[in-house]
């Protein structure tokens, strides 16, 4: 591996909703890595106060009451750090880094003068990878996906959006999930940070979207691992999120597909995603489900 000396800078920033236990976790993971960050901010989205963050590596804490949502506090957060950072972490308080992991994202960087946005492997709690990775979804492949992901998981349109994750070499990939993700700053900010419209959900697939389209790739790099508790700040109300989700996914798609000759692609998918709320929102109601 190359060396750490010879590695760039970057800042963490994590958004906490009253998770001080796991921001303080998540910190401690960052802190055994065999290259630690230059600052670290922790953004607190709730009315209650953030307690002191026991680290030696500088920091600072936001506070936000009005929770503007993930993408919004990343985008604080982010203006709270230092100038000249080349490289910025954002993640959720959940997240547990392996010691390795952020020089293998930083050393893979480099590699590539058009990275956007690089993520690791997340590790769910059963040890399987969770599908971080993901496609941008077409037409033929969002309708296929969203009407029978849940009730049929190896439909071959949501594998082809979820991608595979049997290599461990890196790969492109349309987004990455921003539970846990290495942006560029100067990508961030040539496509102007996350769209602070999304208040939860969708927010980190948009982010892949206008970086790819701004000439950007995104890399997913498995042989660094994080391991998540998915989840943990979504998961008391199932049928709130179920709904908040499709609202993010329905803003996507009216993003996605903009022109006005485009309108019957809007509509169809539309449609196929309130069909799909409607069913999994059933679903919880009759049956709570582990996932949506």
């Amino acid at each position: 591996m190359e060396p750490v000396k010879k590695l760039p800078d970057y800042g963490a920033v994590v958004v906490s909703y009253g998770s001080a236990p796991e921001v303080h976790t998540f910190v401690t993971s960052l802190e055994h890595t065999t290259h630690p960050p230059c600052f670290i901010v922790v953004v607190e989205n709730s009315s209650e106060p953030f307690a002191h963050l026991s680290t030696t590596l500088p920091h600072a804490v936001l506070h936000l009451p009005h929770n503007p949502g993930y993408g919004s506090a990343i985008n604080a957060g982010l203006a709270s750090l230092p100038d000249n950072i080349p490289w910025i972490l954002a993640s959720n308080p959940d997240v547990v880094l392996e010691p390795e992991a952020t020089a293998l994202l930083l050393r893979e960087a480099t590699q590539h003068p058009k990275v956007g946005s690089i993520g690791p492997a997340l590790i769910n709690p059963d040890g399987t990878v969770y599908p971080s990775a993901r496609a941008i979804p077409g037409v033929l492949m969002g309708i296929g996906h969203a009407l029978l992901g849940w009730i049929w998981p190896t439909n071959p349109w949501t594998q082809a959006y979820r991608g595979t994750y049997v290599s461990d070499g890196p790969r492109a990939s349309g987004w990455l999930s921003g539970a846990c993700v290495l942006i560029s700053e100067k990508a961030f900010s040539d496509i102007g940070g996350f769209d602070e419209n999304y208040f939860m959900f969708m927010e980190d697939v948009d982010l892949g979207l206008r970086l790819g389209r701004a000439g950007y790739d995104n890399i997913y790099v498995p042989a660094a691992r994080a391991h998540h508790t998915v989840g943990h700040s979504t998961s008391k109300d199932k049928v709130a999120m179920a709904k908040a989700h499709h609202q993010s996914a329905r803003r996507f798609v009216a993003h996605q597909f903009p022109r006005r000759s485009q309108w019957p692609i809007r509509i169809v998918v539309q449609l196929g995603l309130i069909l799909r709320q409607l069913l999994v929102q059933v679903a919880h109601i009759v049956r709570p489900r582990k996932s949506s």
